[in-house]
């Protein structure tokens, strides 16, 4: 079971596109040895293995590497490669497992790459890597961007390195003047970058100038209002179409040359610049190209101008208004553009520098900076009887960019509030000298008030029977040593009369026939009292 050979080292595979390539260190002198690879995979995260599988294209090989392309084709899943040396039936040790996800080892290919010398430029197509593949690493080719690196063909050569489109133009070059270029393709949100195609040279043309095209195109816009100048070299009459073109459409590997749009109002113009506002959103990117006609059917396109809508745009000054209230100065700010520029408010986070001072003759005076980012603002700790000037600046620190400060707009302050200040304070203080002598006199009143209720209409009348006693025994509420003498004097002679007159038991017989009728007549007054039968006896006696 013991064996001289040693086990392969430094076990790599080197993944391009979807090309793999197995390699392996070997150190021993051992001759005639060969080397065979096995591999497994994992279908998922949490599954097992499978089992361990001879890897084709690697049997029994005398190098060390080995092509295993047709075998690796679990691109997303983690991969186990090992290999052991072999010499008739004598086999080393495996090596160490080499553990991989193929998609993330891999390498970008070289791109392919077409070239077209005309009229003093370089016409470039691109191809994406794998594009002539049936099984391919990278499923999307439009996620790749391509740099390319091109230089003059001489010993003294700049290297000058852009951004291209998979169809491109690339113009600045010297005339009969050869260059050489390469193309690479990238993947930014991987951060990979893939080989480089192949050096290819080609030598540049002369350029024709034809008067008929447009020159010096340049956009101009303020506050998403987009114009397109240019410049007419052709003495004789000529008419225009302005041409644009959506941006994405230049990513695409397909042929865009059909895809050009005219803008509305820009068709067959004779003036040398357009509003092309309404084509343009706030979204992506455009070209834009002026295509000039002659009264011979001769035309020309210019050069393409490139529009970034939000970065092209440039931010005019705010609208401002000023007011004082005391000694605020508040501050109305408009939006650059006006009240009708959506996209101003709408796609730049605009915030407002405020600049204020006293208009003196002191030039010494110090301009104070305020900062905000609502359209209402407002300044304090002001001076009465004074000037005040304010002008207002947007900027976006998003973009970068800033406007030109507003017109200045100048307010006075009012005179000094002494007076409306005393006024104030006196009637406060009498006010609430007011309320401390009222409420106590309130108080008094309002007792006095219940008194009186309570002593001359009370909530419960005397009995209908005690008013034949007569009207002075109607108050209960007399010191009771006069209601004594009172009822003593008034009452005494007539009950004295009435039993001399009425049986006692007559009187009983009267007092219950009057409550079961319910009605006592003025005769009979005294018999309908609800004064208890002890009490008459005790005043009889």
């Amino acid at each position: 079971g013991q064996t001289n050979l040693k086990s392969p080292q430094d076990v790599q595979v080197y993944v391009v596109n979807t090309n793999f390539t197995l390699r392996w260190n070997y150190t021993g002198n051992d001759t005639s040895v060969t080397f065979s690879a096995e591999y497994q995979w994992f279908e998922d995260f949490d599954s097992n293995a499978a089992e361990w599988q001879k890897l084709p294209g690697c049997q029994n090989v005398t190098g060390t590497e080995c092509d295993v392309s047709s075998a690796i084709t679990k691109y997303y899943n983690t991969n186990h490669v090992r290999v052991r040396a072999e010499r008739r039936e004598e086999v080393s040790p495996w090596s160490s497992i080499f553990e991989m996800i193929p998609y993330y080892i891999a390498q970008i290919g070289p791109p392919g790459i077409q070239l077209q010398s005309t009229n003093g430029v370089i016409k470039i197509k691109v191809s994406p890597p794998e594009a002539n593949q049936v099984r391919k690493m990278w499923v999307n080719h439009l996620s790749f961007k391509y740099n390319l690196v091109i230089w003059e063909n001489s010993s003294s050569a700049e290297f000058r390195t852009q951004r291209i489109f998979p169809t491109a133009i690339i113009d600045d070059l010297a005339p009969d003047t050869t260059y050489c270029l390469k193309v690479q393709a990238t993947l930014r949100l991987m951060m990979k970058d893939g080989l480089f195609s192949p050096v290819r040279c080609v030598k540049t043309t002369r350029k024709v100038n034809n008067l008929h095209c447009a020159t010096n195109v340049s956009v101009h816009a303020l506050n998403m209002k987009f114009h397109l100048h240019w410049n007419n070299q052709y003495q004789q009459h000529m008419s225009y179409n302005v041409q644009y073109l959506i941006g994405y459409l230049k990513e695409l590997h397909d042929d865009y040359s059909l895809k050009w749009l005219n803008v509305p109002g820009c068709e067959n113009i004779t003036d040398t610049q357009c509003n092309f506002s309404s084509v343009i959103t706030t979204t992506g990117f455009y070209y834009l190209r002026v295509q000039a006609m002659s009264e011979y059917n001769k035309s020309c396109l210019s050069n393409e101008v490139k529009i970034e809508p939000l970065v092209t745009n440039e931010i005019g000054p705010p609208g401002v208004k000023v007011d004082i209230s005391d000694l605020l100065l508040h501050i109305q700010i408009s939006p650059p553009g006006g009240s009708e520029s959506e996209f101003m408010r709408d796609n730049y986070d605009l915030s407002y520098r405020i600049l204020y001072w006293k208009n003196s003759s002191n030039n010494e005076e110090e301009i104070q900076v305020k900062e905000i980012k609502q359209t209402i603002g407002t300044v304090s700790d002001l001076t009465p009887a004074t000037w005040y000037c304010v002008k207002v600046q947007a900027f976006t620190e998003v973009y970068n960019k800033s406007s030109h400060y507003s017109k200045e707009e100048c307010i006075k302050t009012p005179e000094g509030k002494i007076l409306p200040l005393i006024i104030l304070v006196t009637f406060v203080t009498a006010l609430i000298a007011v309320l401390i002598v009222a409420t106590p006199l309130g108080f008094v009143l309002y007792h006095a008030y219940n008194k009186i209720k309570y002593v001359f209409f009370p909530s419960c009348q005397p009995p209908l029977n005690m008013e034949g006693f007569g009207r002075h025994f109607f108050s209960p509420y007399l010191p009771a040593t006069e209601e004594q003498i009172e009822n003593c004097s008034v009452i005494e002679p007539i009950i004295t009369e009435e039993v001399n007159k009425i049986d006692f038991k007559d009187y009983k017989h009267s007092k219950q026939s009057n409550r079961d009728s319910g009605n006592y007549s003025n005769d009979d007054d005294n018999s309908g009292s609800k004064v208890s039968e002890e009490t008459l006896e005790k005043e009889i006696v």
